[in-house]
């Protein structure tokens, strides 16, 4: 296992909570002390903050949480409710962590996320200066989807998402996905002659195991699909990630053998493109020509007005839009310099043309490479 220094870890509902909804102290104590402890270790290790050991958690829980006091019996399907849960829940979620971090002399600080915080350039280095500063001042952030306000354009879907791009935002050492099982599993855990998988080094490893749906709980939104899911984001981006129960996250964080180890599969970056890829949902579409997409997929270069064909849906300048090509299938996604009104008097016409005619706002690109991703190639 590796020696990691900074470490994402992120808990679901179920690990925190009671099946009815309500947080359940005693475990969130617990998980907090393996947390601390990891903390201390390193700071006995380490004379500098340098070598220090820091941890980012990511947590589930403020809408389970909330359930409860508000009189719900489960998860409420509408948004509203949800929201209203979660309002109710934030609140006790973070104040139980507050409490119990303090047992060891350690501070919280809460960082409510959305799609659109982390896709968009100067918001994304905002929440990479605000994770960064929190854990430079000993502080322990606690990241969770900002499900108050997050409507179903702006959502990530699920935390285990958000903890693979969180991971990469801070440029994690190892990310840490707790369970309600202890692994990745061949078929259902409950059933006889499955079994668990040690280590997944790639796709080819996945071949034939069948993902269940919901946690065993039934009172998150995750399941082994999109923990799986987020471990792919992860590893891609160059962080590793062990998948295991929350009662074995001293043993994970420790290095030792449990639950599933995924290797990694790509190269560390540092860019906010992995969020547009996976976190962004795409407002409309601009449908090229295909020497515009050669252009983008191939040279990686800007999209200009000459090679879009035609525009679908209504979104407005810096909302993240599908690139397509004649059939149909999403090439690229990318934030868009103009509203979708705009576009159709662009359409085919060189910058220059566009600059004397209409004025020098526009000799600029559709969507400029910096702010465009490549999905398919």
């Amino acid at each position: 296992m590796l020696a990691a220094r900074r470490v994402v870890v992120k808990v679901g509902s179920s690990s925190l909570t009671t099946a009815s909804g309500g947080l359940d102290a005693d475990r969130v104590d617990a998980l907090v002390d393996v947390l601390a402890a990891y903390g201390a270790r390193g700071s006995e290790e380490a004379e500098g903050a340098e070598g220090a050991k820091e941890i980012v958690l990511v947590s589930s829980g403020a809408i389970a949480a909330g359930l409860s006091p508000l009189g719900l019996d489960r998860r409420p399907r509408d948004l509203a409710r949800q929201q209203a849960a979660a309002s109710v829940g934030q609140g006790l979620l973070v104040a139980r962590y507050t409490a119990s971090f303090a047992r060891y002399g350690r501070r919280v600080g809460q960082v409510l996320l959305t799609s659109d915080d982390t896709s968009r350039r100067g918001h994304y280095r905002n929440a990479f200066r605000t994770l960064e500063q929190l854990l430079v001042m000993g502080a322990v952030p606690v990241v969770n989807e900002n499900d108050t306000v997050a409507t179903d354009e702006i959502r990530f879907g699920d935390n285990d998402r958000l903890a693979a791009l969180v991971a990469h935002l801070v440029r994690a050492d190892l990310l840490v996905l707790l369970s309600d099982v202890d692994g990745l599993y061949d078929g259902d855990p409950s059933t006889p002659g499955t079994s668990r998988l040690a280590e997944v080094r790639g796709p080819a490893d996945l071949a034939g195991v069948s993902l269940g749906s919901v946690g065993q709980a039934g009172v998150g939104t995750g399941g082994m699909v999109t923990k799986v899911d987020a471990a792919r984001i992860a590893t891609g981006a160059g962080v590793p990630v062990v998948l295991t129960s929350a009662s074995r996250a001293a043993d994970a964080l420790a290095g030792r053998p449990t639950g599933t180890f995924f290797h990694r599969t790509g190269r560390r970056s540092t860019d906010r493109l992995l969020w547009l890829a996976h976190a962004s949902t795409p407002r409309g579409a601009l449908v090229l020509d295909d020497g515009a997409v050669a252009a983008v997929v191939q040279r990686r270069t800007s999209l200009l007005p000459a090679g879009v064909e035609r525009v679908e849906g209504d979104f407005s300048a810096g909302d993240p839009v599908e690139l397509r090509d004649g059939r149909g299938l999403a090439v690229a996604r990318g934030l868009v310099n103009f509203d979708a009104r705009e576009i159709p008097q662009l359409l085919g016409r060189s910058t220059r043309d566009l600059a004397r005619e209409l004025g020098p706002a526009y000799e600029r690109e559709i969507v400029h490479r910096d702010d465009l991703v490549v999905l398919s190639s």
